[in-house]
């Protein structure tokens, strides 16, 4: 099959795009013939032996290194990224297909009628709840990106309760609607998990009145923790692991109070601790782990400062009056 010649970096940044819904369906269609080659008698013996459980460690892999790609504003590396995201959505489809459970067809179908019914102020109330939105809201959003999010929540509420309804028949003989937290997916990364069962909670009223009012229950969380861990005994690790928990779940939430993602300033840590360990290797004349506690706490304030005024001369003038 012949292949589209790739775009240079050059050809990207200097020309303005329009997605052109034609080609792309076109080659979407290549994509899934080439994955259904792949999997097919006679295809790759490798794609062939994978399962579910097997690939599903790369796709969180493949999420993580688009992260990165957006980070960086690495944008040819991130069309090459995605793609490799959209080769495990391929994947999953193709494997679920010869099992005999569902096609990408249905995966297609199923996301083209949630972004339908999800945006009436955009397709219209007629066609939301002809693609399955039983939510009875404002499409007249005004331009407001805070009724926008507040249709989409509603609108997802009433998905999340009508999928829920058949199976709480089943288990309780009654449809009676669940928590409002069961909008907020389980399989989150616990630190966005933490934040967005704060917000929604905050919906309710049940929350911090202000960022402030969080520091004292650090203070509290961390002697609870300090108490758990003090006794050393392994039995009481499932003990330590819950305060912790709770530390954490504390320190988002202020997080969210600041109006800061955990997330993002965590990444944000773990980036300088990075540059800063690299700078004490590079600066020490002897292995780190021959020098004692003092020493390497000496080098890592002398890490911090050189780093620190890198920057600044980085940054120019403006940045250090």
């Amino acid at each position: 099959m012949d292949l589209p010649a790739e775009s240079t970096a050059a050809e990207v940044s200097t020309r303005h795009m329009v997605t052109d819904p034609a080609r792309a369906g076109e080659l979407f269609r290549e994509s899934a013939a080439i994955m259904a080659r792949l999997r097919a008698p006679g295809g790759c013996p490798w794609d062939r032996e994978q399962s579910f459980d097997s690939i599903r460690k790369y796709t969180l892999e493949e999420a993580y290194e688009v992260f990165d790609a957006i980070e960086r504003r690495d944008f040819p590396h991130l069309a090459e990224e995605l793609g490799d995201l959209l080769l495990q959505v391929l994947f999953y489809a193709e494997m679920a297909a010869n099992e005999g459970h569902f096609t990408i067809a249905d995966v297609l179908g199923h996301l083209n009628r949630k972004l339908i019914r999800r945006h009436p102020h955009v397709f219209g109330e007629e066609a939301s709840k002809a693609a399955g939105n039983r939510a009875d809201v404002n499409a007249d959003v005004e331009g407001s990106s805070a009724a926008v999010l507040r249709n989409w929540e509603e609108i997802k509420i009433a998905e999340k309760r009508g999928a829920e309804a058949p199976r709480a028949l089943l288990r309780s003989g009654t449809t009676e609607a669940g928590s409002r937290l069961d909008g907020v997916v389980r399989a989150l990364p616990a630190l966005a998990e933490a934040a967005k069962l704060g917000a929604t909670a905050k919906k309710s009223g049940f929350d911090w009145p202000h960022w402030r009012d969080l520091l004292p229950k650090l203070v509290e969380e961390t002697a609870e923790l300090e108490a758990e861990a003090a006794s050393d005994d392994p039995a009481r690790k499932p003990a330590v692991e819950a305060e912790l928990g709770d530390l954490l779940f504390t320190a988002v939430n202020l997080g969210r109070h600041l109006g800061v993602d955990a997330e993002m300033a965590l990444r944000g840590c773990n980036l300088r601790f990075r540059q800063r360990f690299s700078e004490m290797e590079r600066m020490s004349k002897r292995p780190l782990e021959e020098l004692s506690a003092d020493e390497l706490e000496a080098l890592w304030a002398e890490a911090k400062r050189r780093l620190a005024a890198q920057s600044a001369d980085a940054a120019g003038p403006g940045a250090r009056s």
